[in-house]
């Protein structure tokens, strides 16, 4: 039984880009990532993000807390209650029934997290539940 040493494996990115990118069709067939590392230079890894992230231009995500997912599912309720529009149409829609079930997902979270959360937590979480809550009801109104 012959001893490999695992090398793992290669990603290329085959895809041709116009625009801006063209400079990618004439690099070799290395990612930019081990290009640069061949070269000694070291690229720094932004928190939650990948290499690939990186050079498909996506900006890195925000690190992963109780906060950042109670403003991820504010967000979504406020888009769902018209009160933002959609980041992809510009188009905004009111959708109660989607808008509800995040309010009474957030509702649990604050149920099931009740003593354990500290105290910047927890008003955050009493806060955006009041406006939310505030929001449906004038919206549910019309």
């Amino acid at each position: 039984m012959e001893d490999k040493e695992d090398k793992g494996f290669v990603v290329k990115d085959r895809r041709k880009f116009s625009g801006d990118e063209t400079e990618r069709e004439k690099e070799p067939e290395q990612t930019r990532g081990q290009a640069s590392a061949d070269q000694g230079e070291e690229q720094p890894a932004a928190a939650g993000t990948s290499g690939e992230d990186r050079e498909q231009g996506s900006v890195p995500l925000p690190e992963v807390t109780l906060a950042t997912f109670i403003f991820s599912l504010s967000s979504s309720a406020l888009l769902h209650l018209g009160e933002i529009p959609d980041p992809d149409t510009n188009a905004v829609e009111v959708r109660l029934p989607l808008a509800k079930h995040i309010i009474d997902t957030l509702g649990m979270l604050q149920e099931k997290t009740r003593g354990n959360l500290e105290p910047d937590e927890d008003n955050l979480l009493k806060s955006v539940l009041y406006d939310l809550r505030l929001r449906y009801v004038q919206k549910s109104r019309k």
